[in-house]
């Protein structure tokens, strides 16, 4: 029976701590006082633990065939199976998995107490700083605890949330081996803005169609809602665009988000509009511009979007020139907000970049590098958009990982 010392006890780390144990003597050390203190927060505290939509395309990686076939029905299926078996009753909204409690404390409580009752020790506030490699044996913290073991697995997480304990460590660790560590990004973070309104309209929440657009293409498209802010703006769809956006950045490329404020009219014609509003003014006789869009658009951003027209709120629709009418329902469904910057690592919900999977034997996570060791979670080179999709990969690498180690 292998001895095998586990970094990190977050959401890979116990799941592969949970397998690993059944045929190995295995301990996690944890630097946190808790182990998987992100699991907590995630959800906003419920934990969304996975997705019954695991198309591919909701998963990213600079080596996507790779990732593609690790991301096969079989894992998939086991990791339903594995949440079964721990007696976690899923409540299912949208296609998004939550426990039935609500809780995300009940996913990471569930998660230590299987690792506990399988004879897991778990090692809290101690962060490993070094591990070296004699012979067939790895120490960690050589020069303090001098702690020797047969197999390591790194589950250190990403540099996404920093206060959670996730501060790159890993990738320091994973590059004393040898490792290439892409730049770790932050993704699934809020956009920043520079933009004269934005404190005209923070605190508003709209429904949108929204794309990102880099050096005037098109990149990804997403619909629901967003959060404009004094800073930018905010909220799932955001996050999902925000995967390129810091490293098309430092290639100096130039990036806008295109904002449809009128999802509702997307099959209307720019002729179609001219009509409805038209056809509205006759029905709001004397209404000026920012009445006509009132219980249509939040009114903080109607006056916005009526200022950025280059028209007043008082105006009138029929003494509008057509050029401005035009202009108007332009403004409305093509709005062009330039990004300037994400927030940082403390903000980011997930990283891209970490391990390349070059590097990573898929079937059993092991470092085709270094024999032994082994990589899983957010500290290798995949990222998921939000619902479920990051989890999903950690519990999916910590049980291949666990199983086949």
């Amino acid at each position: 029976m292998a001895k095998v010392a586990i970094i990190g006890g977050g959401a890979s780390g116990l799941t592969a701590s949970i397998y690993a144990s059944k045929n190995h003597n295995v301990t996690i050390f944890e630097r946190n006082n808790v182990c998987g203190k992100k699991i907590t927060i995630t959800g906003n505290g419920k934990c969304n633990y996975w997705n019954e939509d695991q198309d591919f395309e909701h998963y990213h990686s600079q080596t996507p065939s790779i990732l593609s076939s690790f991301l096969k029905s079989s894992i998939m299926n086991e990791t339903q199976d594995f949440f079964r078996e721990l007696g976690i009753v899923p409540k299912i909204k949208n296609g998004y998995y939550y426990p039935n409690s609500m809780q995300a404390t009940s996913i990471r409580n569930t998660l230590e107490k299987k690792a506990m009752e399988n004879g897991v020790h778990i090692i809290k506030d101690m962060l490993i700083e070094k591990i070296v490699k004699k012979e067939n044996k790895f120490i960690l913290n050589p020069e303090k605890e001098h702690l020797q073991f047969d197999k390591i697995i790194l589950a250190c997480g990403s540099m996404a949330a920093p206060k959670t304990g996730s501060d790159g460590i890993g990738y320091q660790l994973a590059a004393s081996f040898g490792h290439t560590i892409i730049k770790p990004n932050p993704t699934l973070v809020q956009l920043v803005c520079d933009a004269p309104f934005l404190k005209s309209w923070s605190g508003v929440r709209a429904e949108v169609s929204i794309s990102l657009i880099i050096n005037n293409t098109e990149m990804r498209r997403e619909k629901g809602e967003i959060q404009l802010t004094d800073y930018g703006v905010s909220g799932i769809c955001i996050f999902n665009l925000s995967r390129d956006v810091k490293k098309s950045l430092e290639e100096n490329k130039r990036i806008f988000l295109k904002i449809d404020f009128f999802p509702l009219f997307q099959k209307y014609s720019l002729d179609d509009l001219l009509k409805w509003f038209d056809e509205r003014s006759e029905v709001l006789k004397g209404y000026s511009l920012d009445e006509m869009l009132e219980g249509i658009l939040p009114y903080k951003l109607a006056l916005v979007l009526i200022k950025e027209a280059k028209l007043t709120r008082e105006m009138k629709w029929t003494r509008l020139s057509l050029e401005e009418k035009r202009n108007f329902i332009k403004t409305l469904r093509n709005f062009s907000l330039e990004i300037i910057d994400t927030k940082s690592f403390d903000h980011a919900q997930a990283c891209t970049g970490g391990v390349s999977l070059k590097e990573i034997d898929m079937e059993n996570m092991q470092s085709k590098l270094v024999e032994n060791l082994y990589l899983i979670g957010e500290l290798v080179d995949v990222d998921g958009d939000c619902g479920g999709y990051n989890l999903g990969f950690a519990w999916m690498s910590g049980i291949k990982c666990g199983k086949n180690i």
